[in-house]
């Protein structure tokens, strides 16, 4: 049975000061990149889509947990920068291989614009998920 967030121990505020800490580095990180950027395009998961419900992965012989996938997404999310992921390819298997399109703060209407001209050009322009 999952533990609700209430029966987890509290956070110290060391342990809390740290974590701003390395967040305020990775917003510096992302304003340093985006000075002279205009957008980051990177993979959404290091490997295709999965079967939900599947914890366990075999990469490069390595077996990793599923939060091992959450590489390119959680510096994205802890820093607030805004992103959006869509469809670009398949996997051997057929699932779907995403990419996101992430910009500075604001940046919104630049970032549906780049998605806009990446899916005209999809290889996965037009499919559909099969029933």
């Amino acid at each position: 049975m999952a533990k609700t967030m209430l029966s987890l121990p509290d956070t110290s505020m060391d342990d809390f000061i740290e974590a701003e800490q390395a967040a305020e580095r990775l917003r510096d990180g992302f304003a340093e990149y985006f000075s002279r950027y205009d957008a980051l395009i990177t993979h959404v998961l290091p490997i295709p889509a999965h079967k939900h419900g599947v914890d366990r992965f075999i990469i490069d012989g390595k077996e990793v947990d599923a939060t091992y996938l959450q590489g390119a997404i959680v510096p994205l999310n802890v820093t607030g920068l805004p992103g959006i992921a869509l469809p670009f390819g398949k996997g051997r298997e057929g699932m779907p291989i995403n990419v996101q399109i992430v910009g500075k703060w604001h940046t919104e209407p630049l970032i549906l614009h780049i998605a806009s001209l990446l899916e005209a050009v999809s290889p996965m322009k037009g499919a559909h998920p099969s029933r």
